[in-house]
């Protein structure tokens, strides 16, 4: 169902019949979207599409500066096409971003007739034409597509320094104040960003049992603040690495600030670099190991293993997703060419197997999907809120990218298509009986 709101005119001297397939077009791909969408053309006539377009007023607007989207989308298909012309400005939104990606469902699910798919192929042919306006740039997208998923020791640092090297000062503007970029851990919906996070750092120490002077390693250590944390709440010696310069540097001037360069330790260094054996007492892995790739996760486990003292804990933060393997989806395509080259998500019961297998005994698992979602909602609020301030230290594209990205997270984790666990093992010691490595019970982990 359509419904036309406005018809004003440009005085461009695009043929009318052009907007007429325009809106045949679009009352096609839309007319059967579960819920009312607005469309504003590129000459500002206005149409509202969906079952309820009738009944509810719609809750956002795409605005379609330049036909050849709908082409695109046509000849294409999937949503990708629309979600690249959003990042150029050829395609914008107003409103309630999350409703919006409710698209990309709709699209998934879409079944046309063989009339109808010659139709739009014919009305898509005849949306060749230049927007009569000019479109003010979006600036440079940056795309992955040159990363192949061999997780070499240069194709990583590239990776991470395309994911983390945007701009320490973007990344201030919509997380909390010690920079934690992961799920965050909620006593209470009403919890600030700032108290869930704290209490997020917290847990982990709480779950890895830290005592005064253990030595703790922090793999992927961000800007600093799990090895801030453990040093300065529970006295141990911490050692953190990141591949991110930018993160470095923020980490290393952070630690100075707390005056904890005697007992912190921040480092470029790969996890495959790390040296010795039995050299912690303690290590954790927060939002890191989704960057190793599945081919390396034996090679990842094997190296904390190694490293990690017999009877020694070891917690792994990471996203899982419900499928095995990384199959090549709409999903994993845009999440490879627009954030996290190279990174790729398993089920959680695969990587427990694989912990197993390095000869860790799982001792407790939790699931932070809810937590997850509801930290991503936090970070795109904020970052909408600094829209002007971001677009001074990133271009437009990048902030678009980034509002996306995190928007089609919170939306992924909340249907479950995506979770996040804390798996909590320790090393088994080589000769038998093993000693218990935590308490008996959770309580200490809630006094």
């Amino acid at each position: 169902m359509a419904r036309s709101t406005s018809s004003t005119l440009s005085t461009s001297s695009v043929d009318p019949g052009l907007t007429e397939a325009a809106t045949r077009i679009i009352q096609k791909l839309l007319g059967h979207f579960d819920g009312s969408v607005a469309l504003r053309l590129w000459n500002d006539a206005t149409h509202s599409f969906g079952k309820c377009a009738d009944r509810v007023a719609p809750s956002f607007t795409l605005v379609l500066r330049d036909p050849s989207v709908l082409r695109d989308l046509v000849l294409k298909r999937g949503p990708i096409p629309l979600a690249d012309a959003y990042f150029h400005g050829r395609l914008d939104v107003e409103g309630d971003i999350y409703a919006a990606l409710g698209l990309k469902h709709h699209f998934q699910n879409l079944t046309l007739t063989g009339r109808e798919r010659v139709g739009l192929l014919m009305d898509a042919l005849r949306l060749a034409f230049k927007p009569a306006r000019k479109i003010a740039p979006a600036g440079y997208v940056p795309t992955t597509r040159q990363f192949t998923h061999d997780h070499s020791l240069e194709s990583d640092r590239a990776a991470i320094s395309h994911h983390y090297d945007v701009s320490n000062d973007f990344y201030k503007l919509f997380l909390d104040e010690r920079m934690v970029y992961s799920c965050a851990y909620f006593h209470s919906p009403d919890d600030t960003l700032e108290t869930a996070q704290a209490q997020k750092l917290d847990h982990i120490c709480r779950k890895l049992r830290l005592q005064p002077g253990e030595r703790f390693l922090d793999i992927g250590c961000g800007w600093g603040a799990m090895v801030i944390w453990a040093a300065k709440h529970y006295g141990v010696h911490a050692h953190g690495i990141t591949l991110s310069k930018e993160q470095l540097a923020e980490a290393t001037a952070r630690i100075a600030a707390e005056g904890l360069q005697d007992r912190v330790k921040v480092e470029l260094r790969d996890y495959r670099a790390l040296e010795g054996e039995g050299v912690y007492d303690k290590v954790s892995s927060v939002g890191m190991f989704e960057h190793v790739g599945l081919a390396n996760l034996a090679q990842y486990n094997a190296t904390v293993h190694r490293v990690l003292k017999p009877n020694g804990l070891f917690l792994n933060h990471g996203i899982t997703h419900e499928e095995d393997g990384w199959q090549k989806t709409v999903d994993t395509e845009f999440i490879n060419r627009y954030v996290f080259p190279d990174g790729e998500l398993d089920r959680v019961s695969n990587v427990q197997s694989g912990m197993e297998a390095a000869r860790f005994e799982i001792q407790d698992v939790e699931n932070l999907r809810i937590h997850y979602a509801r930290t991503l909602r936090h970070w795109v609020s904020r970052l909408e809120s600094h829209h002007d301030e971001a677009t001074t230290h990133v271009s437009e594209a990048t902030y678009r990218v980034w509002r996306l990205y995190m928007a089609a997270s919170a939306l992924e984790f909340e249907s479950g298509g995506t979770a996040i666990y804390q798996i909590l093992a320790s090393r088994r010691p080589d000769a038998r009986p093993y000693s218990q490595p935590v308490p008996l019970t959770r309580q200490d982990l809630y006094v």
